[in-house]
């Protein structure tokens, strides 16, 4: 279902910040200086269909931007990606919201953001705010939620979306444990409907669990791909010394 090849991507960091109209001109013949960041280096692997894959490693070691390479939302400097699906993306849930518009109408407007028509939205508008287990509020406006309403009501529209690839950056580390344990309810459903899952996370408990193979990226690179218990193993030795 996906195919990664080669793939690099690197990010210039400015070292000065130029703000207004002067200090630009005053810098005019004064190139920028920036710091170069490599996040992916030559990363190589494939997903099969149905497999859930997790990919683990500490802040900063290029996972995140990994899978916004895989979401088209950013391009890599070298190599590509093959991928055969519909992709769903979980990535920064909510994202889209308008605070001045309720939880209705973000309803509507998220899911045809994410490709879904208004007659599906119709009809799974009772199971999205069920979900997200907001009957009481769905008039009122966003802007009045609180952070996990937010995220309960991005996640419930997510889910509505009909794809054979899922992509989830961090779904599990916002909410309380009781979304949480619905989160993992929804990735029970995901296994047995033999959707293609790539769970980027800190939750190493997580992976052992539910995922079929997992991948640990550090500064950019693949260091070890293959059993989640094996993985989670080689990653703990790496985070606490030993």
């Amino acid at each position: 279902m996906i195919k990664v090849n080669n793939l690099s991507k690197t990010f210039k960091i400015p070292l000065e910040n130029r703000y207004t109209f002067k200090e630009n001109l005053v810098e005019l013949f004064r190139p920028a200086k920036y710091q170069k960041v490599r996040a992916l280096e030559d990363v190589s692997f494939e997903v099969k269909e149905g497999e859930f894959l997790g990919i683990i490693g500490p802040n900063g070691s290029g996972k995140s931007t990994l899978l916004k390479i895989l979401a088209g939302i950013l391009v890599p400097d070298r190599g590509g990606i093959e991928i055969q699906g519909k992709i769903s993306p979980f990535l920064e849930l909510g994202v889209g919201f308008n605070m001045d518009l309720t939880a209705r109408e973000n309803v509507y407007q998220n899911g045809i953001i994410l490709g879904l028509s208004r007659k599906q939205v119709d009809e799974r508008f009772s199971d999205i705010i069920k979900f997200a287990e907001l009957e009481k509020f769905v008039d009122t406006k966003m802007k009045n939620f609180s952070s996990g309403m937010h995220v309960r009501l991005a996640f419930s529209v997510a889910i509505q979306v009909d794809a054979e690839i899922l992509l989830m950056d961090e779904v599990l580390a916002v909410g309380d444990m009781h979304f949480q344990q619905k989160c993992f309810d929804v990735f029970n459903k995901y296994k047995e409907q033999k959707k293609t899952i790539v769970l980027v996370t800190h939750d190493m408990g997580a992976v052992q669990k539910y995922c079929t193979r997992a991948i640990f990226v550090n500064e950019g690179k693949i260091v070890k791909d293959g059993n989640p218990g094996e993985v989670v193993g080689e990653y703990t030795k790496y985070a606490t010394g030993i």
